[in-house]
C-alpha cells in the first residue's frame, strides 16, 4: 500500500469526505465551525439543533425511541412484523416535552411516514415528560396519521392517565411486538387508503 499510495502514487484521491465525532466538539470548536449545513438534510440539521440524534431512512413507519440500542431493537422487530422504519430518532435520556415536540415535527416532515411508533422505557426520563410531548405535538401539528404508543418505567402510570384524559386519538400498547405489529398494519392501511385517494381519520376522539 505504500508503494501504491505513496511511493508510486499510482492513486490520487479526487473526493475526501471527512467525519468528525459529535463529542470532540468541545475540544475543536474550529473544526466544527466550518460545518457546512447548506450539504446537509434539513431534518438532520433541525435534529442536531434541538439535540436529537436522527438520521432519515426508506420506510414508512416514523420512531421515536429513547436510546440508540432501544431504536435499533424497535427497528428490528418493525422489520420482523414486515415493515420498513422512516428514521432512527433517540431522543436521549433526559429530553424535555419541547424536544419531544420538536422531534415529532421533524418525524411528521417526512411525506413517506404513514404511522409513528413512540417506544419509550423510562429511566432516567420520565413517560408522564414524554407524554406531555406527545400531546403537545399531536395538538399542534394536526396529526392525521395513527400514533401508537408503548410506554414502560418510571411515572408511566401518570402517562397513561395524561393521555387518557387527552381528547388525541393515541394507541397505548404495552408490548413492543404488539405496537411494531400494529404500526406495521396501520402504516399499511394508510399506504392503500393513499393510493386510492380515500382520506382516513385519525385524529377523533376515541
Amino acid at each position: 500500500l505504500y508503494n501504491l499510495f505513496v511511493k508510486e502514487a499510482v492513486v490520487s484521491t479526487q473526493s475526501t469526505g471527512i467525519n468528525f465525532d459529535d463529542n470532540a466538539e468541545y475540544r475543536h470548536q474550529e473544526l466544527f465551525q466550518k460545518r457546512d449545513w447548506s450539504q446537509e438534510d434539513q431534518r438532520d440539521v433541525e435534529a442536531s439543533n434541538a439535540g436529537l440524534n436522527y438520521i432519515g431512512l426508506d420506510g414508512s413507519i416514523g420512531c421515536l425511541v429513547n436510546g440508540a440500542g432501544l431504536a435499533m431493537a424497535t427497528m428490528d422487530i418493525i422489520k420482523l412484523h414486515g415493515g420498513d422504519p422512516a428514521n432512527f430518532l433517540d431522543v436521549g435520556g433526559g429530553a424535555t416535552a419541547e424536544q419531544v415536540t420538536e422531534a415529532f415535527k421533524i418525524i411528521s416532515s417526512d411525506p413517506k411516514v404513514k404511522a409513528i411508533l413512540v417506544n419509550i422505557f423510562g429511566g432516567i426520563m420520565r413517560c408522564d415528560v414524554i407524554a406531555q410531548g406527545i400531546l403537545e405535538a399531536a395538538t399542534n401539528l394536526k396529526l392525521d396519521i395513527p400514533l401508537i404508543v408503548r410506554l414502560q418505567g418510571t411515572n408511566v402510570e401518570e402517562a397513561k392517565a395524561l393521555m387518557g384524559m387527552s381528547n388525541i386519538k393515541i394507541l397505548p400498547i404495552d408490548s413492543l411486538d404488539e405496537a411494531a405489529s400494529m404500526a406495521v398494519k396501520l402504516s399499511d392501511i394508510v399506504g392503500k387508503a393513499q393510493a386510492l385517494n380515500v382520506k382516513l381519520d385519525f385524529s377523533l376522539d376515541i
